[in-house]
């Protein structure tokens, strides 16, 4: 342990730095002194456990891999007598269960590594506003009472910060029963959104029902949905339990709602409303205690403008949304993806992609999404050749064929991997800055990234 007393004054913020890197614990100290913290320093949760009494500290800095106690238990046990001290997580791994399991165990927030200490800071900042605000509601409590958490079930990937927004959201909303409603086109990964609802959600163990919204014609998706009685139409020869029956005490996805006919929406808005329906043909009110997510591959405010949608049943809807980016506005979560699917489909573990095979899939602009993406490594995995996936094994189309072009000349020149994707970083961001007039906040916008990670980049690259 490296530590020192340190006398609390008045409004100075205390951070403890959980760590078992000696330099990561000493980047982290010289970069916030300057800024008035005073920091105190652990190797591992079991001493960090042991320090909190003493030092009392407004904030917690918390690595996940950790030796002796994780950082996930370490967080839970934190939680359960310092829970008002913010706790900010560091993790290495752009994993989506990691991400909702930390914000599910109360962490404030979290950083991947390597991080800007600019982007620690501002979270740093965040948590000081939150501490004190918790001070101020806890001592209005007082005088008021006086008076009187790589698994299998991580499929959901991505660095990128929309995702890592979606992946806080989903921690934060799963333990509720909130209605959930997910926007996104076709292959972005909707369904997999919604089992990592459920996955996390206090409904875990009761029954989770999925229901395709566009692969039922008007009458058989409304005995699909609500049941039917015997005899209620030709061919209904025995009585049908619906899926929002058998989702009693559940939950229910409802993917391509946008699909579901105007007659079945005015059926569902009820659902929701009172958690009452009849089976067809049925006279007997039925009532069930679900939770539902919908999906939708369509822009459904444009639906409601149309009159294809209903107006009210979106209200009712869009109580959490969550709007899943296309994969060519996450290009930088292209070669994790890649890799992710990589392991999957090779069996051997045998497989490398060659530079220049990387730098064509972040070119591609993939209009089939995530799922494009699976089944064109699945593709690739089978037709290797010497343990490399090289371009001509790609069954894509080349749409940005003069770009591709420089960057065969490049790798002609002998350039690096590196070399090349600091070229690619310096040409889109030139672009974005050209097409925003140069309004950085703009830029930073169009590439997705954060503008202080755009001035950094312009920075180190000489752009001016």
């Amino acid at each position: 342990m490296i530590s020192k007393r340190v006398v609390k004054m008045k409004n100075e913020k205390v951070i403890l730095v959980v760590d078992d890197e000696s330099s990561m614990r000493k980047n982290i100290t010289d970069g916030l002194s300057p800024e008035g913290y005073k920091t105190f320093e652990a190797r591992d949760g079991k001493e960090a456990l042991k320090l909190l009494g003493e030092m009392k500290p407004n904030i917690i800095l918390l690595d996940i891999n950790l030796p002796q106690m994780d950082g996930i238990t370490a967080l839970k046990e934190i939680k359960k007598d310092y829970n008002d001290v913010p706790v900010i997580i560091f993790t290495a791994y752009g994993t989506s269960e990691r991400a909702i399991e930390t914000m599910k165990s109360g962490a404030f927030d979290y950083l991947e590594k390597p991080f800007e200490l600019d982007e620690l800071k501002l979270i740093i900042k965040r948590a000081a506003e939150y501490s004190d605000l918790l001070g101020e509601v806890k001592q209005l409590r007082t005088q008021v009472s006086n008076i009187n958490l790589f698994s299998k079930t991580d499929q959901l990937i991505g660095r990128n910060p929309k995702m890592q927004e979606i992946f806080k959201t989903i921690g934060r909303i799963a333990p509720t029963d909130a209605t959930v409603l997910i926007q996104g086109e076709s292959g972005t990964g909707k369904e997999l959104i919604a089992d990592a609802i459920y996955r996390h959600s206090l409904r875990f163990n009761k029954p989770y029902i999925k229901v395709n919204c566009g692969a039922f014609s008007e009458t058989l998706l409304e005995s699909e949905i609500f049941g039917h009685e015997k005899g209620s139409f030709t061919g209904a020869i025995t009585q049908r339990l619906g899926r929002f029956e058998i989702a009693n005490e559940g939950t229910i996805f409802l993917d391509e709602i946008n699909n579901m006919p105007q007659s079945l929406q005015v059926r569902l808005l009820r659902v929701l409303q009172n958690q009452a329906f009849y089976r067809v043909g049925g006279e007997e009110s039925l009532t069930v205690d679900v939770r539902v997510i919908a999906a939708t591959n369509k822009d459904i405010e444009s639906e409601v403008e149309t009159g294809t949608f209903r107006k009210d049943l979106f209200y009712r809807l869009n109580v959490v949304r969550i709007n899943i980016p296309p994969l060519r506005e996450r290009i930088d979560d292209i070669p994790l993806l890649a890799e992710y699917f990589l392991r999957k489909y090779d069996q051997t573990s045998s497989l490398a992609v060659q530079p220049e095979t990387m730098i064509k899939l972040q070119a591609y602009s993939w209009p089939g999404n995530v799922r494009e993406l699976e089944n064109t490594i699945q593709s690739a995995v089978v037709m290797a050749r010497e343990k490399i996936i090289s371009i001509d094994q790609l069954p894509i189309k080349n749409n940005d064929s003069a770009e591709m072009l420089s960057y065969d000349s490049l790798l002609k020149e002998g350039k690096s991997f590196k070399d090349i994707i600091e070229n690619v970083e310096r040409t889109l961001i030139i672009k974005a800055l050209k097409q925003t007039n140069g309004n950085r906040t703009q830029a930073a916008k169009m590439l997705n990234i954060h503008r202080r990670l755009l001035y950094s980049k312009m920075k180190d690259y000489g752009i001016d």
